[in-house]
């Protein structure tokens, strides 16, 4: 019975970290370049976010930018990308072989599933974890005014909540 429970504490949480990867990858958050006049500039993972005087934001891609996107952004929309296919799959496979649902009837199979839902939520936490950290240690070197954003921050939580989720999913249902 605490199995089930657990997984559905699990369930949860998983599709809350589903929930922030994909925040994280959508807001133009990553970077913001704060001058002490405007415009301000918010830089994400797929468009640049000018915000005027005037209160009205000025949304751009980065085909339509003169700025050319940084390798960084490049890997960064790789990785990100793969952790939230990852995630999704890895939170279908748990909810399809979880104790509380009867999608998979075969009782051996069943943890099987879980441990690969673990497995999968753990990899793609650490796909979070690894864009999110390279761009705040590459902040160092950043000039004034230059910032982390809220996306780096929500990639750090959702990151390590998707880990932690697929380690209780890994330890939870282990073979005894």
């Amino acid at each position: 019975m605490a199995s089930k429970a657990v997984q559905m504490v699990c369930v949860a949480l998983g599709a809350i970290g589903l929930i922030g990867v994909i925040t994280c990858c959508a807001l133009p958050e990553w970077l913001v370049l704060r001058n002490y006049s405007y415009p301000e500039y918010h830089y994400g993972l797929w468009m640049i976010c000018v915000k005027n005087g005037t209160g009205a934001p000025e949304w751009i891609t980065y085909k339509n930018a003169k700025v050319p996107l940084r390798s960084d952004f490049h890997v960064a929309q790789t990785l990100i990308t793969i952790s939230c296919i990852l995630s999704g799959l890895s939170l279908l496979i748990l909810i399809f072989g979880s104790d509380f649902t009867t999608c998979v009837q075969n009782k051996n199979t069943k943890p099987k599933m879980i441990l690969v839902a673990g497995v999968g939520l753990l990899l793609a936490g650490l796909l979070v974890i690894i864009p999110v950290s390279w761009f705040s240690t590459n902040m160092r070197n950043a000039p004034e005014g230059v910032v982390l954003g809220v996306s780096i921050y929500i990639g750090w939580t959702d990151g390590l909540l998707m880990i932690l989720t697929g380690v209780l999913i890994w330890y939870v249902s282990r073979p005894k």
